[in-house]
């Protein structure tokens, strides 16, 4: 099957860059690449020539990061019947597009490969390519809250629609816009929509499965956690996820904004209101520089 890698970037060109260079080494190159810009810096110049087209897409960038809007316009763009949506910040294994290609031709449904983290200070020598798969693999930690998929390219199908996040996934690009209904744009920055959109397949009887050999390498960058730089958009997001779902995501996550007075929040109620941003001392505290992030609290 034809796929196009979809990406989404702001400010962040030399992981852009990592990840073009990732798939010049593809043993099945993709048959296009997307790159939606949530505005900041221009990445055209940086990135490499490749011989399929890469097409960049502006997909707004006022206020926190638009990354539903931002997905569904690199989607809107594509046109293969399959897309990899593959965030900025991963290197595609060499496989990584073979492997999704191939199993979209027998499963009508999302695929998850298997993301790896590189550790802090990683950097890459500008003349490889190929990148070593063996080296990255090595090097990245698993995350210690997800399973492992699978040895082979077959779909391994389960039910933990709460595992689905969009760091590197597959999927049939009618299924994902028509069954599916794209990502919501009702959430308009970060948080949450990961979790919409699975439970949205959920209903619309769209399975979900691990894949082997679609290995993504995860290139580090600081953190916060919680991720208070993103509380406005995350109180905004769980109050749309309430509205649709009945129920709180996020939780964890706003039981700590909850306890540094920065949301009012009734965990059994319908009450969830942003008090105040975050002051310096507590960016300062949330922040962290580790190559695994803790499992977020966003998953429902």
């Amino acid at each position: 099957m034809e796929v196009t890698v979809c990406t989404l970037t702001r400010d962040r060109t030399a992981h852009l860059v990592n990840q073009v260079r990732g798939l010049l080494g593809s043993t099945r190159s993709p048959d296009a690449h997307v790159v939606a810009v949530m505005g900041g810096e221009d990445p055209r110049p940086e990135v490499p020539a490749t011989p399929w087209p890469t097409r960049f897409v502006a997909a707004g960038g006022d206020g926190d990061l638009p990354l539903a809007r931002a997905r569904n316009a690199a989607v809107a763009v594509a046109d293969t019947e399959g897309v990899v949506l593959l965030d900025v910040d991963c290197i595609p294994s060499s496989t990584l597009v073979a492997s999704y290609a191939h199993a979209l031709d027998g499963f009508d449904g999302i695929l998850m490969g298997g993301v790896r983290y590189l550790p802090p200070g990683w950097t890459v020598d500008a003349e490889q390519v190929p990148l070593d798969d063996a080296s990255l693999h090595r090097l990245g930690e698993r995350h210690p809250s997800r399973p492992e998929p699978p040895g082979d390219r077959v779909a391994r199908p389960t039910d933990r629609y709460e595992l689905f996040w969009s760091l590197s996934f597959a999927v049939r690009r009618r299924t994902l816009l028509e069954r599916i209904g794209g990502f919501d744009e009702g959430y308009g920055g970060y948080g949450a929509e990961d979790t919409d959109l699975a439970l949205r397949a959920r209903d619309a009887e769209v399975p979900l499965a691990w894949l082997g050999g679609a290995w993504a390498f995860h290139q580090h960058h600081d953190t916060y956690d919680p991720p208070v730089q993103h509380v406005a958009s995350i109180v905004a997001n769980a109050r749309r996820f309430h509205e649709v779902w009945g129920r709180w995501p996020m939780e964890g996550w706003l039981s700590r904004f909850a306890d540094a007075g920065l949301v009012r929040w009734e965990p059994g109620g319908d009450v969830l209101e942003l008090v105040r941003g975050p002051s310096e001392a507590e960016m300062t505290a949330a922040h962290r520089a580790t190559a695994v992030p803790r499992e977020d609290a966003r998953r429902a």
